[in-house]
């Protein structure tokens, strides 16, 4: 009977270690945000351009396969390769030669899509300045508690990125855009991330405080793609994106991955090109900053001393 009491006893003070390791971790994440909202944004239209929505997919489905509901989802796309007259497999868009996973699928929620998809918008989107009658689903309402993720797909140039082939937002633009919502508190935390040739350019600007920024090639270097499917008949995604998203497949909700390793990760050689980070503007060290901290959907509770 003393056995059988002894060991209850032990198996109760190892549950309630590990809940208290549980709950310790919880609570001692050094990023104070409460919701993630992701920004997902393909400017370019016409079917060659098919790698830059197939960008923006593959990076919408690690989102919400780490966490972050539709809800909390922005999805920009500039063209619908996947009802394009040339597509050989309709409604659906893939970002491999082997065509395993389609990126389209059944649950797609595409917010803003063809002549929608415009500099203007965008700026709005981020800022919150929408008309009254603009629903839910096409606003960013994200808070001071928000960690922000922007992610941006298309051609660009020194300090650009051409929207609909026929408009450019710069390097000033969204620095300034995103120093309005700073002021307007619309984020705690930015994580900034563009794929397109120059793509370090374009975050050089910047002045407001907790952004992280990454690009995919330096000045003067191009952006690749990374293969061709013969049946499609053109690049079915761009080189960084396809290793960022490979290094993300695994991830899951509960990784302790850090930045710094994602970033540790990046292979010019691989790449065929020089990707950057700036993270001048950011106060917590990259190896304390956990990937899921922007990419997950990881709620977190406030915790309230005033009286009911």
């Amino acid at each position: 009977m003393r056995l059988l009491l002894f060991l209850l006893v032990v198996a109760l003070v190892s549950a309630a270690s590990q809940h208290e390791e549980v709950v310790g971790d919880f609570f001692s994440r050094s990023s104070n945000h409460t919701n993630n909202w992701a920004v997902l944004v393909c400017s370019s239209r016409y079917w060659f351009n098919y790698r830059h929505m197939a960008n923006a997919l593959g990076m919408y489905r690690t989102v919400k396969r780490l966490g972050i509901p539709d809800s909390n989802i922005i999805l920009m796309l500039a063209d619908d390769a996947a009802c394009n007259s040339r597509n050989r497999f309709p409604g659906s868009v893939y970002a491999n030669p082997g065509r395993l996973l389609d990126l389209y699928g059944e649950n797609i929620e595409v917010d803003y899509r063809g002549y929608d998809v415009t500099v203007e918008n965008f700026i709005r989107v981020i800022t919150g300045r929408l008309d009254s009658s603009v629903p839910r689903n096409k606003r960013l309402l994200s808070d001071a508690h928000s960690n922000v993720f922007v992610y941006m797909t298309g051609h660009g140039g020194n300090e650009f990125l051409k929207f609909q082939d026929n408009e450019e937002i710069s390097a000033w633009d969204i620095a300034d855009a995103f120093e309005q919502m700073w002021q307007k508190r619309r984020y705690n935390e930015l994580f900034f991330m563009i794929d397109t040739c120059q793509a370090n350019t374009m975050y050089s600007k910047f002045y407001s405080p907790n952004i992280l920024a990454t690009g995919s090639s330096k000045l003067d270097q191009s952006s690749f793609s990374y293969e061709n499917d013969a049946d499609i008949g053109v690049s079915v995604i761009d080189r960084y994106t396809h290793y960022v998203l490979e290094y993300m497949e695994n991830i899951n909700k509960t990784s302790q991955t850090s930045m710094a390793d994602l970033f540790a990760f990046y292979d010019p050689v691989k790449i065929a090109s020089d990707p950057g980070v700036r993270s001048d503007l950011f106060r917590r060290p990259l190896d304390q900053v956990r990937i899921t901290d922007f990419l997950g959907g990881v709620a977190r509770a406030e915790v309230s001393d005033d009286d009911l």
